[in-house]
């Protein structure tokens, strides 16, 4: 423990502590030659004669001192000083975002998505960096009195290039947020990370954990192995575009996950876009349970043992002491290894028999073709589609075609031939949008309308459409299309009222017009002829809203009185 007032490397002055982890001590300190608040991170001193503790502690500040990102606690420094190891980082003056789910719960959806934005752009900047974070969860993401995201503690960082991970530091970080290829014993790539998004995503708009055990070794099973509760079974409110992003981050096969952060930061931007509200839920491409992919561990030394299972719940509980005894821990990393084990023998075991996708289906009436596909012991999915060249309700075509060999219990989907369910969309443009609205509501289209800001210079109509997101020419769904119109909404704008067109009346007339209180104020300016307009408080092209004020200040020539030159008269 360092003392209030104490120095580090005669330069860095504590001031108080500010929090302790399980790997290092933070202090909030004054920088005596930069004069500013910093925080700084000691190693523990129990750990400071631990060289493997050393060598991480250090590789935290070599790899954390690349980074520059608005969303990444800065590090200033590092160094060592009388057997002390610390790192000098800026020190972020705000609360966690752990404590803000714990006093708000679930956050709204617009707080969550520009929350997760952040995330996702600050460590897409790690990951260009060939960084992994490896510890990302609430606690170690700070937020600011605007909103503002800092992630902090690459207390477990690696370089992607990095050949030091071993078993042991492989399954660090919180078990609450721990992806299963860590849990089952496997290394981390950028797709970890992922993962720990996903599962931080849901619990800002659940306002808890999706998954939940009375040990670390529970947790990390169900990680391995249950599906992620839906987030909008839990608040039908949440769009399924949102609830895609949770799935495709946090799938158990990184496979199924995004490639990049970059590409799930993407994917935040637009998922709130009404047109996306009607996305179906995600099907995975690949298993969940890869076995190819699945990492066993066979045999683990006692010391390595402890030192897994000691790290896991150093990364869950902070600094508290381990309490399990050597041999608990043999036997729980063991028991882990069994069901490990247990479990991807059973899902290797394959029941079920091979099947042929029936044949001769073309022209089958749905009935007729589904009776046919379950007699296969298959599943019947139908497809609905309009095409000239077919009459109504027979079948088109299957997937898997006729005659694929697939497992019994597989769907097959029959696409079948329907009556014309859409209609040819128009040139909308230029149209009255509500009068367009209303026609296509009528056949059952819904409507999204967005305004778009005009002024009397675009000369555009207010009210008219000026864009739409289906094209002339293109068909679009009677009964579930989807259209959205942008349409003009005019507004005004202040002018320059310097240009010299402007007199004291025209401007109180715009603003009487405009329903604004205008102030006029005199300064004295040599520069300006009497009566120029020198000044106004509004910024041209700003638009204008009643019940504002704007101060135009007017020049006025200084009048010097001339001396008195006339000889005065004694009586």
């Amino acid at each position: 423990m360092i003392n209030k007032g104490e120095l580090i490397d005669n330069r860095y002055k504590i001031i108080r502590s500010i929090g302790e982890g399980g790997m290092a001590n933070v202090y909030l300190a004054w920088d005596t030659i930069l004069e500013r608040e910093v925080a700084v991170k000691v190693l523990r001193g129990d750990l400071a004669e631990d060289e493997k503790f050393i060598r991480r502690f250090q590789r935290e500040a070599n790899a954390a001192s690349s980074l520059r990102h608005p969303n990444i606690v800065e590090m200033y420094d590092v160094g060592e000083d009388n057997g002390k190891y610390f790192i000098v980082m800026e020190y972020v003056d705000g609360k966690t975002l752990k404590s803000l789910i714990k006093k708000r719960g679930a956050l709204n959806l617009t707080e969550a998505i520009d929350i997760m934005l952040q995330l996702t752009s600050g460590i897409a900047c790690a990951h260009d960096s060939y960084i992994i974070h490896r510890d990302i969860k609430p606690q170690n993401v700070m937020i600011l009195e605007d909103g503002r995201v800092k992630i902090t503690d690459f207390g477990i960082a690696m370089a992607l290039n990095s050949n030091e991970l071993t078993q042991t530091n492989s399954v660090m970080g919180s078990v609450h947020y721990l992806p299963p290829e860590q849990a089952s014993g496997s290394g981390s790539t950028i797709k970890s990370d992922i993962y720990s998004l996903g599962i931080l995503m849901f619990e800002l708009l659940t306002g808890t954990v999706p998954f939940k055990g009375d040990n670390a070794v529970e947790i990390a099973i169900k990680h391995m192995r249950d599906q992620i509760p839906s987030v909008c079974k839990i608040n039908p409110s949440i769009p399924q575009s949102v609830e895609n992003i949770i799935l495709k981050a946090a799938a158990k096969n990184p496979k199924n996950r995004y490639d990049s952060v970059s590409e799930m930061y993407e994917d935040l931007k637009t998922c709130l876009d009404p047109l996306r509200f009607e996305e179906k839920r995600l099907v995975y491409k690949y298993p969940e349970h890869n076995i190819e992919n699945t990492k066993t561990i066979t045999k683990l030394e006692s010391r390595e043992i402890k030192n897994q299972v000691k790290e896991l719940d150093d990364a869950e509980k902070g600094d508290k002491k381990l309490n399990i005894a050597l041999a608990v821990a043999g036997i729980v990393c063991v028991t882990i290894v069994i069901i490990g084990l247990i479990f991807i023998f059973v899902l290797s075991i394959d029941k079920t028999k091979d099947v042929y996708v029936p044949d001769n289906l073309s022209g089958l009436t749905e009935k007729e073709a589904c009776k046919t596909i379950e007699k296969a012991s298959l599943i019947c999915k139908v497809d609905y589609v309009f095409d000239p060249d077919y009459e109504e309700d027979v079948v088109i075509k299957t997937s898997p075609k006729s005659g694929t060999k697939i497992k019994e219990g597989n769907t097959v989907t029959v696409t079948i031939s329907s009556f014309d369910d859409t209609i040819e969309v128009e040139n909308y443009t230029k149209k009255k949008v509500d009068t367009v609205k209303a026609e296509l509501e009528s056949l059952g289209i819904r409507v999204v309308t967005t305004p778009k800001k005009v002024t009397k210079d675009d000369n555009i109509e207010e009210n008219t459409i000026i864009s739409q997101s289906v094209k002339e020419g293109e068909r679009l769904q009677k009964t579930n299309g989807v259209i959205e119109l942008v349409y003009a909404t005019l507004i005004t704008v202040y002018p320059d009222f310097t240009d010299g067109t402007y007199t004291k009346d025209l401007i109180q007339q715009f603003c009487d017009d405009n329903k604004i209180t205008c102030t006029f104020k005199e300064e004295v300016d040599n520069n300006f002829n009497e009566g120029d307009i020198i000044l106004q408080s509004r910024s041209v092209g700003d638009e204008v809203r009643s019940g504002t004020t704007l101060t135009i200040t007017i020049a006025t020539n200084s009048k010097e009185e001339s001396p008195n030159t006339d000889d005065e008269v004694e009586e």
